[in-house]
């Protein structure tokens, strides 16, 4: 039998299909978990959140809204967008849309603030290689890409521009916005752009859950 060593592309039924879902499921919820704490660990050092979180604080900062809750109303919009560009979400999709948000929210409340600029570099630094983790675990689950992540696969479909390209320029727009709006841009920012990428890939060497592929399922690269 065929040991695939890469993610698959699998659509939403196939990915509930695809066997080991129980532990995949679980491999899901932990990586969602995982990634909030990496959020309100970069938040709270304050040394400059990844470019997403510096929209959210932003939009946070100027309206009635908890970080979580715009992390949710905004992965919505994102899958909103998703419609003209013909992608299908999967469980992982909808969990991470509607999950994120909370965890992120949670993680925020029990964390405290440190005083020290040594303990906030150490929070940020664990908040990069957290999201690393808990993005390589849930991309691993293959459960479906989160809102973000399909976004820029989407585009990158419809524009036949390469995923790096579609990613940066995404990304630059809404790591602007969130300037515009006071999100917190600093240190820990470049850090993420920079360091988060490599490390997702190294993560999921080993934490891609290996299923067989369905006739019709083509491996596809990580986007990390």
């Amino acid at each position: 039998m065929t040991r695939p060593t890469s993610l698959l592309n699998l659509g939403p039924l196939q990915q509930l299909r695809a066997g080991r879902l129980p532990e995949r499921v679980l491999r899901l919820l932990a990586g969602l978990w995982c990634y909030g704490l990496a959020a309100a660990l970069m938040i709270e050092g304050a040394l400059g959140a990844a470019p997403w979180d510096v929209f959210h604080l932003g939009v946070s900062g100027r309206a009635p809204l908890s970080f979580g809750a715009v992390m949710v109303i905004t992965s919505v919009a994102v899958l909103l967008a998703w419609i003209p560009l013909r992608q299908m979400p999967g469980l992982g999709t909808i969990a991470n849309s509607l999950l994120l948000g909370p965890f992120a929210d949670i993680h925020l409340a029990l964390l405290p603030t440190p005083a020290d600029l040594w303990l906030r570099t150490l929070f940020m630094l664990a908040g990069v290689v957290a999201c690393a983790f808990a993005t390589a675990l849930y991309i691993g689950a293959q459960l479906g890409p989160g809102p973000r992540d399909g976004l820029m696969t989407g585009l990158t479909r419809r524009s036949g521009w390469p995923l790096r390209r579609v990613r940066t320029l995404i990304e630059l727009g809404v790591l602007a916005a969130g300037m515009l709006l006071g999100g917190t841009v600093g240190v820990g920012t470049v850090a993420f752009a920079f360091g988060v990428g490599p490390l997702t890939q190294w993560f999921l060497r080993g934490l891609v859950v290996r299923l067989e592929p369905p006739a019709s399922a083509e491996p596809r690269e990580a986007t990390g």
